[in-house]
């Protein structure tokens, strides 16, 4: 990567913004040959690194083809690349300001390039948002439903409610049906339930956007996850730890996973009533047993060994 140009490229529903640095700005339609044209470029100008951000998928087209291409490339969370925008004194925002920032980003941190997920995991992830999805608009449609006075209109809302009970039900069949035709991740299914608190949901959340599980250690995965505590200190003040950032949806399923590891008879509920008998607060001793359930589960998909309590001695949980 010595030497070699770093590239951003903001993407939209239309276009790619692109800037080099050192080197010009581009601009490209965002369709199959613009991305050729772009990954052509990047390719000829020998880029060390392409940073874009995460637009909810319409970047995955051009980040497969500069995989392909063998271009590295880190996707970045866009409340990241906008903070540093605006450290780095760029106030406005445009597509071409954005790229231009991007390109500073890549060059002044220098992401990690993260491999893209195989299509098979692209699914799984799609058909998991999906069903949170699906379950969001049943929760409105139940609380629409509790408050509305009219028959009638009780009636439209009952008939959707009938209408995603059945589109969940079809959701979750497709999310079970992958798992059963994929050996390895019937496998890693066997060995990630039989850790306490992780039921089929959380399991196929970790499957789909969690893939890193087994190959990082357990404090890397607290990070990306975002369930590692942030210091707010200043001074003589110490502040109260936080958590923030990482992969939301992974963290709010491992939250759940952590309310019945934390009713449990076991080491995990056993920890759990030590942190709340030290005046932890009940969300903090949630996030705690949450962090320690990512650790075990980790420890678990390693060895490739279910759950005993061997695992939560390597997480420093003991009965």
């Amino acid at each position: 990567m010595a030497g070699a140009p770093f590239a951003g490229i903001d993407v939209s529903k239309d276009s790619l913004d692109g800037c080099c640095r050192p080197g010009a700005d581009f601009r490209h339609d965002h369709t199959p040959d613009g991305i050729a044209r772009v990954v052509a470029r990047l390719v000829e100008q020998a880029v060390g690194l392409v940073v874009v951000e995460a637009t909810g998928g319409l970047e995955v087209p051009l980040v497969r083809a500069l995989h392909q291409a063998a271009v590295p490339v880190a996707v970045v969370n866009p409340r990241q690349a906008r903070d540093f925008a605006k450290a780095s004194g760029r106030l406005a925002k445009t597509d071409r300001i954005d790229a231009q920032a991007l390109a500073h980003y890549a060059e002044a941190l220098r992401p990690q390039p993260r491999p893209l997920p195989d299509e098979q995991t692209q699914l799984l992830d799609a058909l998991v948002t999906r069903r949170g999805q699906l379950i969001d608009m049943r929760t409105m449609e139940q609380n629409r439903l509790a408050g509305c006075p009219d028959a009638r209109v009780r009636k439209g809302i009952q008939k959707h409610l009938d209408w995603l009970n059945r589109r969940i039900q079809d959701t979750e069949d497709d999310l079970g049906r992958a798992v059963r035709d994929n050996p390895d991740w019937q496998a890693r299914d066997q060995l990630q339930q039989s850790v306490p608190g992780i039921g089929t949901v959380v399991c196929q959340t970790l499957l789909a956007s969690l893939p890193e599980l087994g190959r990082l250690s357990g404090r890397q995965l607290s990070a990306l996850v975002g369930l590692a505590p942030l210091a707010h200190d200043s001074g003589q003040r110490r502040g109260k730890r936080h958590v923030f950032g990482g992969r939301a949806a992974v963290r709010s399923k491992l939250y759940m996973a952590a309310l019945g590891a934390s009713r449990s008879p076991g080491p995990l509920g056993a920890f759990y009533r030590r942190l709340r008998a030290a005046g932890k607060e009940c969300k903090v001793a949630l996030v705690a047993v949450a962090r320690k359930v990512l650790t075990i589960v980790n420890a678990v998909v390693r060895s490739g060994q279910p759950y005993e309590a061997a695992h939560a001695s390597v997480a420093g949980v003991h009965p």
